[in-house]
């Protein structure tokens, strides 16, 4: 980065300009005849809305991917999920290493912002442990589900596979199942195929936990015990966000269907909230309590410095602790019998207000304009801020103003809603200086 650029810009308006700049490119390629099926001209805020959804790998779409782009504009959808399930940033880095370049003092912080990386010192070889990394698994994901797509769609297979592959690792939600199985469908074709089903929520989970937790995975094995304290919690806390969940559809969502299917169903509908977007259940047979679930599962998101969005799985996790504190009368929050500081509490107790916030404000918004249900307005926003894409299917029949209500709520959850406020605020720490005096809560 250039000394004027260090001067003018923060990280966080880099990573925030980064992202922002991808889209609008992404938005004028899918508007071209050549991007479209019928070779005609898509308008700018679909595109738009479509490249969001893309760079910011959430999965809500206006148009079915499969019969209204075509293989240049699918091309084009796959490459943003791309950059946007890798991250802006991490993408320059790379391409900064491989032309020989050496990251400065700058490149390395913005480089540890985008990833939430613990320091500075083995950012060159995080960037190239992520790219290897990304690489072999979606190049894996692709190879073990050719074979299924390849006798059912022939050579046409190989191209889906590496679609979906990327789509599920990247946590992007996008499908290419619209001209098999119906418009919007997703991978409903596939529910009782436990090869497609089992790799997709592999694909979701690998890229849901993080870059760093792989690289702690890596180094030590299966030696838990020699784990990162933040990698033993995030995979404590997804375990139990993915047992009880299933439990919960198993025996309340999909009775009376054979076991296999029910099972494949229920761990299906529990990780995809998480953030992917992709569906294999009829949204229509789940209850209200189900949807109310799985909102809950959409806001809670994967980990930090992963393809997933969503407030977080530690983040809830501090949240959670720091209640447990308050109970027991302790003064710091604890897990794993360690102490958590007091400014991790409170950046997680902002990104809980903020993403609420957000979350109700835009809910109302939709709500007001288009005369729905609150439950299902509440459902497609946070799809959107939590970057999954699951829809109860209002997206495409949407006005001008939810429509950009949503492109922005995909794209400050992609880019994350403090990194939003750092990069519009100041974001150097200040020791106030008022008197101290208490208030009752509670």
């Amino acid at each position: 980065m250039g000394e004027k650029v260090r001067k003018k810009l923060s990280s966080f308006q880099i990573i925030m300009l980064g992202f922002a700049g991808v889209i609008l490119l992404g938005a004028l390629l899918l508007m071209l005849p050549i991007s479209s099926k019928n070779r005609q001209f898509t308008p700018f805020l679909d595109s738009l809305f479509t490249s969001t959804s893309a760079v910011c790998v959430t999965g809500l779409i206006v148009y079915d991917t499969a019969t209204h782009w075509s293989i240049f504009g699918q091309s084009i959808i796959l490459l943003l999920i791309q950059i946007g399930g890798l991250g802006v940033i991490t993408i320059a880095t790379s391409l900064a290493l491989l032309s020989g370049k050496k990251l400065g003092l700058f490149g390395k912080e913005t480089m540890q912002s985008s990833i939430s990386a613990p320091n500075l010192g083995n950012i060159a070889e995080l960037t190239g442990f992520i790219l290897k990394g990304v690489f072999i698994i979606e190049l894996l994901g692709a190879i073990i589900m050719m074979p299924t797509f390849i006798i059912d769609f022939g050579a046409k297979g190989i191209w889906m596979a590496f679609f979906h592959s990327i789509s599920a690792f990247c946590n992007a939600g996008f499908d290419l199942m619209g001209g098999v199985s119906g418009q919007f469908s997703s991978l409903t074709y596939y529910k009782t195929n436990p090869i497609i089903n089992l790799t997709i929520i592999s694909l979701i989970l690998i890229g849901g936990i993080g870059f760093l937790t792989w690289e702690d995975v890596v180094k030590h094995k299966w030696h838990f015990s020699k784990y990162r304290f933040q990698t033993k919690a995030v995979l404590i806390i997804s375990a139990v966000l993915i047992i009880f969940p299933t439990i919960y559809f198993f025996f309340a969502e999909f009775n009376g269907l054979p076991f296999g299917e029910r099972l494949l169903l229920s761990l299906f509908q529990t990780v995809t909230p998480r953030t992917a977007g992709f569906n294999t259940a009829n949204f229509a047979r789940i209850s209200q309590t189900g949807i109310l679930v799985m909102i809950c599962l959409m806001l809670v998101g994967g980990s930090s410095g992963s393809t997933a969005g969503g407030m977080k799985i530690t983040t809830i996790t501090v949240l959670f602790a720091s209640t447990v504190s308050v109970f027991k009368r302790k003064n710091n929050a604890e897990i794993l019998k360690r102490r958590i500081d007091d400014d991790t509490v409170k950046s997680a107790m902002a990104i809980f207000v903020l993403y609420l916030s957000l979350f109700i404000v835009g809910s109302a918004i939709i709500c007001s304009i288009e005369n729905l249900p609150i439950l299902t307005c509440m459902f497609e926003v946070a799809s959107a801020i939590a970057t999954v894409g699951l829809s109860l299917g209002i997206t495409p029949t949407l006005g001008i103003i939810s429509k950009l209500v949503l492109i922005l709520l995909m794209f400050i959850g992609r880019i994350g809603v403090l990194t939003m406020v750092f990069a519009t605020l100041s974001s150097s720490k200040r020791a106030s200086k008022l008197p101290l005096d208490k208030i009752s809560v509670g």
